[in-house]
């Protein structure tokens, strides 16, 4: 179903493409938006037992495409860095693939958004308590399911790794 990596001797490891997704803290998330036309955002997450977490207002664009189409990518570069005198980019990214969907469930949804605010800001117990509170009635959290994953780096990184 999904497509194999035309250079696959760039392609990580799942482990390595894992580790990606825990240590970022933006990617992009593309969906199917009005009239068919692709819509990418980018998107604070948190990557949590296999899974993203993304946090968003209770409508708008993201929330209509995800209702007409739940199919979406999310993609995350952790380097991006431009070698002019080598003509190249030593890039690291991940590009997941699978389906997003409103939690509704409230307590899977109140540990999604202390997992994501924790990501972010440790802070005590009561201060997050006092936070998501005061937000989890103001906001929607979203779930990515990831059915397919690849990480892939410039073949100069390859070498060193």
């Amino acid at each position: 179903m999904f497509r194999k990596m035309r250079r696959y001797k760039q392609q990580m490891s799942d482990e390595d493409a894992a580790n990606i997704l825990k240590n970022g803290t933006s990617g992009v998330l593309a969906l199917l938006g009005d009239g068919d036309y692709p819509y990418a955002v980018p998107m604070s997450y948190v990557y949590s037992d296999g899974r993203i977490y993304f946090h968003c207002a209770r409508a708008g664009h993201k929330l209509d495409a995800i209702k007409n189409h739940d199919k979406a990518s999310f993609c995350v570069i952790a380097k991006d860095s431009v070698i002019p005198d080598e003509f190249t980019t030593y890039y690291k990214s991940v590009i997941a693939f699978g389906r997003v969907h409103i939690i509704e469930d409230e307590d899977e949804k109140e540990k999604a958004l202390r997992t994501l605010a924790l990501r972010y800001r440790n802070v005590d117990d009561e201060l997050l308590a006092k936070e998501v509170n005061s937000s989890i009635e103001m906001l929607h959290m979203l779930c990515f399911d990831i059915e397919h994953m690849t990480g892939k780096c410039s073949r100069e990184l390859t070498k060193d790794e």
